[in-house]
């Protein structure tokens, strides 16, 4: 077990120099950049993130109004034929996912009503997550994913930052 000596005021402890007033005054103006960088962050990192997630999903949404514009035209409709039964189909799926999609993003966008966008937003995600289970063969090749699994992994990152956001979003208190 180690003891800690307290240093005598005036003496410096044995390899310890002095901080130069110039670099104390460096480092106490990185410090204050630092906290200043911080407090904006806090104050505008979330709201970023809400409006870049909801432009993502405003343009991917509009997109598959018009049939064929979408690279995930195909998959979207046979997802929904398959979690539907067979009830949506064809255009009609791709209208479903563009108006869920696209008002999750006006949603996000507009800031009062993110935590009902956070909800569309989720029943969003399990449509697009879906195929993981529905269709793996599609999403995997010999080589490694296919442009499709790809397509769908990368929306861990959407799901991250749709948590990041309902952290902020949603009210109520916080267990201990």
């Amino acid at each position: 077990m180690s003891t800690s000596i307290a240093p005598t005021p005036g003496i410096q402890p044995v390899g310890h120099r002095p901080v130069p007033v110039v670099v104390a005054g460096i480092l106490d103006r990185g410090a204050r950049a630092e906290a200043a960088l911080k407090a904006f962050l806090e104050r505008w990192s979330i709201a970023a993130l809400r409006v870049s997630l909801g432009a993502v999903f405003v343009a991917f949404g509009v997109l598959k109004f018009f049939p064929g514009v979408s690279p995930m035209d195909e998959l979207v409709q046979s997802t929904w034929a398959a979690l539907s039964f067979g009830l949506v189909t064809g255009y009609a799926a791709l209208v479903v996912t563009a108006v869920m999609e696209t008002a999750a993003g006006l949603l996000l966008i507009s800031g009062k009503f993110a935590r009902a966008g956070l909800v569309v937003l989720a029943l969003c995600f399990v449509g697009i997550l879906s195929p993981v289970v529905l269709f793996p063969a599609e999403l995997v090749t010999e080589t490694g994913p296919s442009l499709t699994g790809q397509y769908i992994a990368k929306n861990v990152v959407l799901i991250a930052a749709a948590l990041v956001i309902a952290s902020k979003a949603l009210r109520g208190r916080t267990a201990r």
